[in-house]
């Protein structure tokens, strides 16, 4: 009888490991089926730690969208990114990009800014008043009064690290990030100068977010630049 008891437990505790370690179960989910985003890209697309993967939960459908096919086709340039795109088609990135789009999560507060007061003071001119004498528009004229981005295709600048801003208008100001034609922000960048990339990406990174960081339905004045921007797949309808 001891034996048959032993036997017993030793079943139950087999059984109980296997459980365990099993797959986990087949959902057939967007969230399930984007995990490979979320590896890097943070929980939910909340954005990975080392602050160059950048946050994309909540970000408008329409950017999203341009973004997966930039990568893809070759207008941005991150080789783990292209090779995870390349067998996907425009109809599937849009649904990935509407996935994305329709999370609602709260942001982390920003790191307080390691940087001169005259430089914050710098990149608060650019960002609200941009630079007339140059053509270098304020970056509230298409991104929004608060930044929070513009619906359907033009992204929020707050919640993103000062290492990522900088990189990605570097990358812009030498060519190496491009967009459909107008590429406006590529026309931007390269009217900035090194040390007005620095400045406007340390005073970008070290705002605080407002209490609806969701983009806004349109601005209250003509965006100041035109931008380019994909053709949705046939049948499908302005995300």
């Amino acid at each position: 009888m001891k034996l048959l008891n032993w036997l017993a437990l030793l079943l139950a505790w087999a059984l109980g490991t296997a459980a365990a370690h099993a797959a986990p179960q087949f959902e057939d989910s967007m969230a399930q089926r984007t995990l490979a985003c979320t590896g890097c890209h943070g929980k939910e697309g909340r954005a990975g730690p080392d602050g160059y993967y950048p946050r994309i939960a909540g970000k408008p459908a329409g950017y999203l969208y341009n973004q997966l096919l930039n990568f893809r086709d070759g207008r941005r340039h991150y080789g783990l990114m292209a090779r995870l795109l390349d067998p996907l088609s425009d109809t599937y990135l849009l649904e990935i990009a509407q996935h994305f789009a329709s999370l609602d999560l709260p942001y982390p507060t920003p790191s307080s800014p390691a940087a001169a007061a005259s430089l914050l003071k710098r990149g608060e001119s650019l960002a609200r008043q941009g630079d007339a004498a140059r053509e270098i528009p304020a970056c509230v004229q298409c991104h929004g009064d608060a930044l929070t981005g513009v619906a359907p295709n033009t992204p929020g600048l707050l919640g993103l690290s000062r290492d990522y801003l900088n990189s990605q208008l570097g990358a812009w100001r030498t060519g190496q990030r491009r967009a459909h034609a107008p590429d406006c922000m590529a026309r931007i960048a390269r009217q900035l100068s090194p040390e007005d990339l620095a400045a406007v990406g340390a005073w970008l990174s070290a705002q605080p977010l407002p209490r609806d960081t969701r983009a806004v339905a349109s601005l209250p004045r003509p965006p100041a630049i035109s931008c380019g921007s994909a053709m949705l797949p046939a049948g499908r309808q302005q995300p």
